[in-house]
């Protein structure tokens, strides 16, 4: 691997997006195509999946509280900061498996792609068996955290989008919807960070009218963002009679993403709503987040790689804490316990 890496120089065509990290320098050489093949040198195949788990702990809190059960009573902040940073584990291991997963069924057809033909397994960086072994290494981690330091039913929730994972990178060859599949997997979590939090039988924590909105609005998002970076392989995807949602719409995808959009903002309505929310959820989470994706939509040139990429790798970031901001602030009204 040593080798490897020393004759194609390390360069950032061998990284997700081209963008060989700073701090790559400090990983031994050896180490490097597993970081290629996780894709952690950038923000976004992490932290993209965390934050659905994350809004469904911070949503779960908030009902509690809201409700008043005298049973069972608010829910200590530490015990949501506990969860919050527990599933932030179990999402590092979770989506590095997927990567690996992923690279490994997609090898033979990206061998065939230009963007994806420096990927570790298909350039033979990584061998079939390293990166099976590697993937069912961080699976196995995820799934201890999951069962050992969190409720029971937070394992059995995290079982669809665990069965998602494992059928993604199948979807675009017999459908056109691989970035639907994709955001059902992702909006479970949802479902999982609730379990975590609450407790009790999973069938409660899918049972919530007020949460499946919520699933609905993360999965609609990441049909938004996803549908943007497909469009990048949009001609290879049609020269290799591949599906996606970029290839279904092509020249209608932006009247598509609208759409997309004006349902994401009916169904964080929905949620804060059935959830009894106030006046700071609507304004920063519902407007704040609709407001940043309409832009992004706005602003991108769907027939540019670089600008498809680039609203991609760092265009989350704006919806993403504004409902990361508005949820807390939403939690931060009502007094907690520490």
């Amino acid at each position: 691997m040593a080798r490897e890496g020393a004759k194609h120089g390390d360069s950032p065509a061998l990284y997700a997006g081209g963008d060989r990290p700073f701090w790559i320098d400090h990983v031994p050489l050896s180490w490097r195509p597993f970081i290629q093949l996780t894709r952690t040198n950038f923000a976004a195949p992490v932290l993209l999946p965390y934050f659905p788990h994350m809004w469904g702990v911070l949503q779960t809190a908030i009902v509690q509280q809201n409700r008043h059960d005298d049973q069972h009573g608010p829910f200590a902040l530490r015990d949501v900061v506990r969860v919050c940073i527990l599933l932030l584990g179990v999402n590092v291991a979770s989506s590095t498996a997927a990567h690996a997963w992923d690279d490994i069924v997609d090898a033979p057809l990206d061998r065939q792609m230009a963007r994806s033909r420096n990927r570790p397994v298909a350039r033979g960086a990584v061998g079939v068996r390293a990166a099976l072994a590697f993937a069912a290494a961080q699976a196995l981690a995820a799934a201890l955290v999951l069962l050992l330091l969190l409720p029971r039913g937070a394992a059995v929730c995290a079982l669809p989008s665990a069965a998602v994972c494992v059928y993604y990178p199948l979807a675009k060859r017999h459908t056109h919807l691989p970035q639907l599949v994709l955001g059902l997997g992702m909006g479970w979590g949802v479902v999982t960070g609730s379990a975590g939090l609450a407790g009790g039988p999973a069938r409660e924590a899918w049972a919530d009218a007020a949460r499946l909105a919520l699933v609905a609005a993360c999965a609609l998002w990441t049909v938004v963002y996803d549908t943007i970076y497909a469009r990048i392989d949009v001609a290879e995807d049609l020269r290799l009679g591949l599906g996606s949602t970029a290839v279904l719409f092509r020249r209608r995808t932006k009247p598509f993403l609208g759409w997309l959009l004006g349902a994401m903002g009916v169904s964080l309505w929905y949620c804060g709503f059935v959830s009894d929310m106030g006046l700071c959820y609507y304004l920063v989470a519902v407007g704040g987040s609709c407001a940043s994706i309409g832009w992004m939509i706005y602003q991108v040139d769907l027939d540019s790689t670089k600008s498809c990429y680039r609203w991609f790798s760092r265009g989350f970031w704006l919806p993403a804490l504004a409902i990361t901001v508005g949820l807390g602030l939403e939690l931060a009204a009502s007094p907690m316990e520490f």
